[in-house]
């Protein structure tokens, strides 16, 4: 398999151009669903993740053509209202599709995607959610079968604002003639992205003062096309690798407004940044990192997806910073390998405490996930010596041409298969 191999201690400097929004993409393309008309998407990122969605489409009855992050989905004669495990157990995003096969055509039936990494992630938000819809739900053999006479407007009130119930229930709701209000909703930027793409589809979906999503349901959906959102995390995690280095870089084609908690706690930690509206310059900083706590939470709270490479951010610092991680159990698999390059890091449950060290030195370490994966890679960009990163697939699934972005920053990274590659 595929790995990464760095030879780090370099700063980075530059301009890096962010891709669109896995996390917005992948839920759009799932919404192509709910019409037979064409639908054009684009900015749409050349990841492991849109790969295995566009297949999940052409198994479920869409004609796709993906050509320069340009994606047309198209009728191809008559959808399917089920998928084999074989998909589903390759991205949890695909139980997304519960949502848009239900309410076309009253019943669905798809593998539960089974656990990760990074925690257990469950899908009982979503059902709940449909069972208010008027949906019955049983769970037999690992498949979750969706069943409904009628389809029926509801208030569901979500006992965790989550970013994949709620747009599985937006989605749901769409073809529901009626007012259906949604509660304790996910507020992310990709969510806003996927309301964006239903509005432009005739969908009625607009947030109401209370903060409650409100759905005036239509009997049909037409095509549409849609530019996709700036991904914040990846623009965070180049904003971040900038500042481990002490390079000077700038962070283009971005919305800076989507990270405003993790800007503000880098210029707390003593970095000079100069924003615009589309646009995070990292000014080269020489002085000390000063230790700063961060808590995972919801938007527009500390991003999770942000937390491992903050992480090795701060192994940098001058002092002890603390991490609580509030989202996902077992999101700290990256400090052991942290450690390996000489990280001083103690986790216990949901809090990690990081000393800084002077330096990090290169070791051989593997991705255990894909926001570890980069937080590795980040600490190989800064460590005297060559870094070998294994498991990158993992990484592959969020970052659009990674290597090569680096690469032009003055990063020596580059990809190697240790199967058929020379060394």
């Amino acid at each position: 398999m595929d790995r990464f191999l760095i030879n780090g201690g370099k700063k980075l400097n530059g301009t890096v151009h962010i891709s669109g929004s896995k996390n917005a993409a992948l839920p759009i393309l799932v919404a192509t669903l709910l019409t037979d008309e064409k639908c054009v998407l684009r900015r749409v990122p050349n990841l492991r993740d849109v790969r295995t969605t566009l297949k999940i489409l052409e198994y479920l009855g869409k004609k796709i053509t993906y050509q320069n992050n340009t994606v047309t989905v198209e009728a191809n004669g008559t959808l399917k209202n089920n998928l084999p495990y074989e998909l589903v157990k390759q991205m949890r995003a695909s139980f997304w599709v519960a949502g848009p096969l239900l309410t076309r055509f009253k019943q669905a039936d798809i593998p539960l995607p089974g656990g990760c990494a990074i925690g257990v992630r469950p899908v009982d938000i979503h059902l709940k959610g449909f069972e208010k819809l008027g949906a019955v739900c049983d769970v037999k053999a690992g498949n979750v079968l969706l069943r409904a006479q009628r389809l029926q407007p509801a208030q569901i009130i979500l006992r965790f604002p989550s970013v994949g119930a709620t747009q599985n229930l937006l989605m749901c709701a769409c073809l529901i003639p009626g007012e259906t209000i949604l509660e304790n909703t996910a507020k992310e930027p990709e969510v806003d992205d996927v309301i964006a793409f239903l509005n432009k589809m005739g969908a009625d979906i607009h947030t109401d003062d209370k903060g409650r999503l409100i759905v005036h349901g239509q009997t049909v959906l037409h095509g549409a096309e849609h530019t996709v959102v700036a991904d914040r995390i990846e623009t965070g995690s180049f904003v971040l690798a900038a500042a481990a280095t002490r390079g000077d870089v700038t962070v283009a084609d971005c919305v800076p407004e989507h990270n405003a908690i993790l800007l503000s706690d880098l210029r707390e930690a003593g970095f000079t940044l100069d924003v615009t509206d589309t646009s995070v310059h990292v000014h080269a900083y020489n002085g000390e990192i000063k230790p700063v706590r961060v808590r995972t939470a919801p938007y527009p709270g500390f991003a999770t997806d942000l937390q491992a490479p903050w992480m090795t951010l701060m192994t940098l610092c001058t002092g002890t910073a603390e991490i609580d991680e509030d989202i996902f159990e077992n999101r700290f698999m990256h400090a052991p390998e942290l450690v390996r390059m000489g990280a001083n890091i103690y986790t216990e449950k949901s809090v990690a405490r990081v000393t800084g060290v002077q330096k990090l030195s290169a070791a051989h370490v593997q991705a255990s996930d894909l926001r570890g994966g980069f937080a590795l890679v980040m600490a190989g960009l800064c460590a005297d010596g060559k870094t070998e990163v294994e498991r990158i697939y993992h990484i592959d699934r969020g970052y659009e041409n990674l290597e090569q972005k680096l690469t032009a920053l003055g990063a020596n990274i580059r990809r190697y298969n240790p199967d058929k590659d020379e060394f």
